[in-house]
């Protein structure tokens, strides 16, 4: 159970090697279409599911083991749904909370720096949103999914004399 059958460092190297070439893939493939992730969001998400499957079967490649591999990893998802679903404490704890990035114009950096938000990523969806600059914004959120909820201000509660094209991100 503990044995490595190659060295640590062949391991480590052919992890990267194949991280990389996954990256370069589907960054030729084009931006976003993967839905919502981002390429190396994917690539993760791939590797460390191959990288875990052995040590899940442990050895059993049967159909029967499979199944019932598929089956717990359903009734767990499921599980955990039903219990964030009825407890609102536990729900904050596994999904986590949404986070106010903007509120009435003003950009909190440190919820951008701690939830890893670039200025270009919170530009893109203010622009989804139909807004030119965090000035126009009531509240800008960081949903649990990784969205972000823009509400706009209303024209009359726009701060007055603020130029909304010289605005730049720090």
């Amino acid at each position: 159970m503990w044995n490595l059958a190659i060295p640590v460092w062949e391991l480590m190297l052919r992890s990267a090697v194949v991280y990389g070439f996954l990256i370069a893939l589907l960054r030729l493939t084009g931006k976003r279409q993967i839905g919502q992730l981002a390429p190396f969001d994917l690539v993760l998400l791939l590797v460390l599911s191959n990288a875990v499957q052995n040590s899940m079967n442990g050895g059993d490649n049967s159909l029967v083991g499979g199944l019932v591999s598929a089956v717990t990893l359903v009734a767990l998802n499921y599980g955990i749904g039903y219990a964030t679903f009825k407890s609102k404490r536990l729900e904050g704890l596994i999904e986590g909370r949404p986070q106010v990035i903007i509120h009435n114009g003003r950009v909190f950096q440190d919820v951008m720096r701690h939830a890893k938000l670039t200025h270009h990523e919170l530009n893109a969806a203010l622009r989804q949103a139909g807004c030119t600059c965090p000035e126009e914004v009531q509240a800008a959120i960081l949903e649990n999914n990784g969205s972000i909820s823009v509400v706009m201000r209303s024209a009359r509660a726009a701060a007055p004399g603020v130029d909304a094209a010289a605005w730049r991100p720090d």
